[in-house]
């Protein structure tokens, strides 16, 4: 049978060229226009093509999700089985149970495990994806073993290299012998190289462990790379130049590693460097909830540049996960680390069973309180003297002190200057602009050690002299000066106030006055590796009270003296 031939009638000369429906004549209704044949076809096409392009788009999805899926249950069933013969690693990645069948989960409880974590903030410190992260709070929650076991995930790629700190050599030792608990079994044929302190797993990945006492050291790994650095009991560095520093130190050329760089630290609360630590992870965000790096200095985020793809996004993120003792079910069992914990004195109690922040370890001044020693701004009375003291600095910071003296001779700190890398002509400059509203100063002091020469030229005190800022030579005596801070944040008996206070926007000698701790080897004086400018020039500024109330009070007196002539000399007046 022969096929059917269609025949193509040409279209009306009239109707070409037209598009759409055919225009409406005069007086006719809408309802009774109808598209041409022409229109008609095409749109049937339009639509037919449409709905194809849409079922194709569903099907690449689906298709492309089905692969995704394919490679998820592969690399995982392949990961499982490496593990439970132990062939690369014995890692277990919960996301790899999670894409697999229940069969493999109950085989794998029914598996002898080496390290579980436990359930709350020890897990999520595991599965945090930030790059930047403290696990930290009260004793016992499982902090040491966490931080030994995070970097394990990486250890099957021969790129891996890994970098975790301790202070000292003994505190050092203490991990090493932890991780020899774990590592074998996780990687079989894991070996540690004691005269490198280094561990090498079968893959070639390599673990080095080291210790860090003095910040200067940190150089050494100066031209090295890491793509995981942690540090355990961070808060016992004085300040954040090690963490700092090292966070150079961290990049990968391997495209796994590149996207997983990370920075890992516990603490417990206080310490030398408890201060800087608190206000880096804890009062920079709420915990469990990540948030941009910001400068520790100025407290702006870190931000990728404007000529780059993520412009104005941060730079990297970080995270503080606390930790209490209530969340390590193993030592909640029979109740005997609680009750030690419990039995320590009030300061050590909070930091280590509540895991207080607050509170720092061998606090030098105890009695410092935010609620008696802090108060919001107000406009100063004129006729209080006026007192300013100094502590300088270029590399470490320089601080600079405000204070008023009211007539019952308390000291009201009402502002500070606190700042890095200026020179003395610089920051004579600053002062000038600070006290451009102000009344003269009556005393100004400043470290006496800026008196001192090396040479021919002029001291950093002569600098900033001629630079219109005067000064006078600091009484430098530490336990007489701290005994005499003691003393003015006691209560006066008489009006049971404390005989100074600070103004709630000096930030860094609040900070300082409640965090820094009690030198190790002398109990009478406050440790000197902790940031204490600022407390040094608060202890200038009231030892010069001290010694100097006389004269300012003869000075003033002198002015009233003039000011006032009595008419008549027997009845005053």
């Amino acid at each position: 049978m022969a096929p059917r031939k269609r025949v193509l009638v040409p279209p009306n000369p009239e109707d070409l060229g037209k598009v759409g429906r055919p225009k409406k004549r005069p007086g006719e209704p809408k309802t009774t226009h109808n598209m041409s044949d022409r229109e008609r076809a095409r749109r049937s096409v339009q639509m037919k093509l449409k709905n194809a392009k849409k079922k194709q788009v569903k099907q690449d999805v689906k298709t492309a999700r089905n692969r995704r899926k394919v490679r998820d249950l592969t690399s995982a069933a392949k990961n499982i089985e490496n593990a439970l013969n132990g062939n690369k690693t014995r890692v277990v990645d919960a996301a790899d149970l999670d894409v697999l069948p229940p069969a493999v989960t109950d085989l794998i409880d029914d598996t002898p495990v080496i390290f579980k974590p436990n359930e709350g903030p020890q897990e999520d410190f595991l599965s945090a994806s930030e790059q930047d992260v403290l696990y930290g709070g009260a004793a016992g929650g499982g902090k040491s073993f966490a931080l030994l076991a995070d970097p394990l995930r990486y250890c099957h790629n021969s790129n891996h290299r890994g970098l975790l700190l301790r202070r000292t050599l003994d505190e050092l030792t203490e991990l090493i012998d932890k991780s020899k608990q774990l590592y074998p079994k996780a990687f079989p044929g894991a070996t540690f190289r004691e005269s490198k302190s280094t561990w090498v797993f079968p893959s070639g990945a390599t673990m080095w462990f080291t210790y860090l006492d003095r910040d200067k050291d940190v150089t050494r790994f100066q031209g090295q790379a890491f793509n995981w650095i942690g540090i355990d009991e961070i808060t016992q560095y004085p300040n954040s130049y090690v963490w700092d520093y090292l966070r150079s130190r961290l990049r990968s050329t391997d495209p796994e590693l590149q996207t997983n760089l990370t920075m890992r630290c516990t603490a417990n609360p206080g310490g030398v460097g408890g201060w800087w630590v608190k206000k880096m992870y804890i009062d920079a965000h709420e915990p469990n909830k990540a948030f941009g790096a910001k400068d520790l200095e100025t407290g702006r985020t870190f931000v990728w540049p404007d000529n780059h793809p993520k412009a104005g996004q941060p730079l990297f993120y970080r995270k503080f996960i606390p930790a209490r003792l209530t969340d390590n079910p193993f030592l909640m069992a029979d109740g005997q680390y609680e009750a030690m914990l419990r039995s320590l004195p009030d300061v050590e109690r909070r930091r280590l069973l509540e895991g207080d922040w607050d509170v720092a370890e061998g606090a030098a001044f105890p009695e410092f309180s935010r609620v008696r020693h802090v108060v919001e701004h107000f406009e100063l009375p004129t006729n209080w003297p006026r007192i300013r003291a100094a502590d300088y600095g270029y590399s470490s910071p320089s601080c600079v002190l405000w204070g008023a003296i009211d007539w019952d001779n308390n000291i009201w700190i009402y502002r500070e200057l606190y700042v890095k890398h200026l020179t003395a002509e610089q920051l004579a400059d600053k002062i000038l602009e600070c006290e451009e509203l102000d009344p003269l100063p009556h005393y100004t002091v400043l470290d006496s050690s800026c008196w001192n020469k090396t040479g021919f030229g002029p001291s950093i005190a002569e600098t900033m002299m001629r630079a219109g800022v005067r000064w006078t030579q600091s009484d430098r005596n530490r336990l007489q000066g701290k005994m005499e801070l003691h003393r003015r944040l006691a209560d006066d008996p008489h009006s049971n106030e404390p005989r100074m206070r600070i103004f709630s926007s000096c930030k860094h000698i609040i900070a300082q006055l409640s965090g820094i701790p009690l030198s190790k080897t002398n109990s009478e004086d406050v440790d000197t590796r902790a940031e204490d400018h600022a407390y040094d020039a608060l202890r200038y500024m009231v030892m010069t009270r001290t010694s100097g109330y006389t004269s300012i009070h003869k000075q003033l007196q002198g002015i009233k003296d003039q000011a006032f002539q009595p008419y008549d000399a027997t009845f005053g007046y």
